[in-house]
């Protein structure tokens, strides 16, 4: 299938692109407003459907709204009906034509030429909400992106009213719900994207904040799902190369050493230890935390009693085979390492350490 993208050097054709661009079976035909309409013409000649995502919304003057929009949907569509083609055109539109202003009624004046040319096919508008994500641009239309690329290389934000209130879909979820209507075809003019987050400015600058922090303070927030999921991988992209990596601040002493190394809100926090050949680490036990060890490299032999009995509990353990050894409460612990060389050992423990609430009382074992 041959395929037409417009304002393929745009935010959301550069995320469609990657996606299309794996599929075999498709061949893409990228017009940009630097490409002639000679260009734009033969292209419309070829193809099967098009994404017709090019659009003005910060122009220097008026007009501009009317030529990016309607004149070039209008162009679009005369050179379609000259040639005797019909492709389906998907056009990415805005919630805001409802509003009076020029960049809605450019976008509405738009519809309206697409509305009329699929009354031979079916054509599919999308009025987009505050679309975030990768590869938006900063300090232009999206505050997201702004205040995403701002945080990220410690520059200021500017913010007025902390309640107002956005709608915003998230880019992966916008090409899904494209590819989708590709595939699928509805027979329906207008196509919502699903889920469509409503969040205040306050809400958006206190969890890009957080994401900030997390190299400080090792907190991450609930990041697997959802609009935290998605703003935490748009953050992250507006990362200088520079900035990919960061340091962890550890205890070393003459056992070996210690890091803290992702703490979670409410799963407890990831560590790691290296042990040096012959020691042994632990002697002490917890009555509610919990822990799991896991060798990475080098051999141990870790020991577990019960406080009230004296029966011993023996793993012998390595890198060789990847076992997890639990850390069960009312056993007091150590893990001794017998290997010829250092031992690394990764550890989880339920609950994020707290000095003055450690639940840790030392009993050798």
């Amino acid at each position: 299938m041959k395929i037409l993208i417009t304002g393929a050097d745009g935010f959301i054709a550069k995320n469609l692109i990657t996606h299309l661009q794996r599929d075999e079976n498709l061949t893409l035909y990228l017009y940009t407003k630097k490409d002639s309409f000679n260009i734009l013409e033969a292209y419309l000649k070829e193809v099967d459907f098009i994404f017709h995502l090019a659009g003005v919304n910060r122009p220097k003057e008026i007009q501009e709204f009317y030529e990016g929009n309607t004149n070039l949907t209008k162009t679009i569509v005369n050179i379609l009906n000259s040639n005797g083609k019909n492709p389906p055109i998907l056009f990415s539109s805005s919630t805001q034509v409802t509003l009076d202003n020029d960049y809605a009624k450019s976008k509405l004046e738009a519809e309206n030429l697409l509305l009329e040319y699929g009354k031979k096919i079916t054509c599919y508008i999308y009025r987009l909400p505050n679309v975030f994500g990768k590869f938006s641009k900063p300090n232009y239309n999206s505050v997201v992106a702004t205040w995403c690329h701002n945080i990220a290389n410690n520059l200021e934000i500017q913010i007025n009213n902390k309640e107002t209130q956005l709608n915003l879909v998230y880019i992966d979820e916008v090409i899904e719900s494209f590819i989708n209507t590709l595939k699928n075809r509805p027979e329906k003019n207008y196509i919502e994207i699903q889920t469509v987050y409503k969040k205040t400015l306050g809400e958006i600058e206190e969890l890009l904040y957080k994401f900030k922090e997390n190299r400080k303070t090792l907190v991450m927030p609930e990041v697997g799902s959802g609009f935290k999921r998605a703003l935490y991988a748009t953050y992250l992209s507006y990362l200088s190369v520079d900035d990919f990596s960061y340091s962890l601040e550890g205890h070393e002493d003459e056992r070996g050493t210690f890091y803290e190394v992702l703490k979670t809100t409410d799963n407890g926090q990831f560590s790691l230890s290296t042990t040096a050949k012959g020691i042994a680490r632990g002697g002490h036990y917890h009555h509610t935390k919990n822990e799991k060890f896991l060798v990475v490299k080098g051999e141990a032999v870790i020991q577990l009693r019960h406080i009230l009995t004296q029966e011993i509990i023996e793993y012998r353990v390595s890198s060789k085979k990847m076992e997890v050894v639990e850390m069960i409460p009312g056993y007091t612990h150590n893990i001794k390492n017998i290997g010829s060389d250092e031992l690394i050992l990764l550890l989880w423990a339920n609950e994020n350490y707290k000095h003055d609430k450690a639940d840790t009382y030392f009993l050798e074992v």
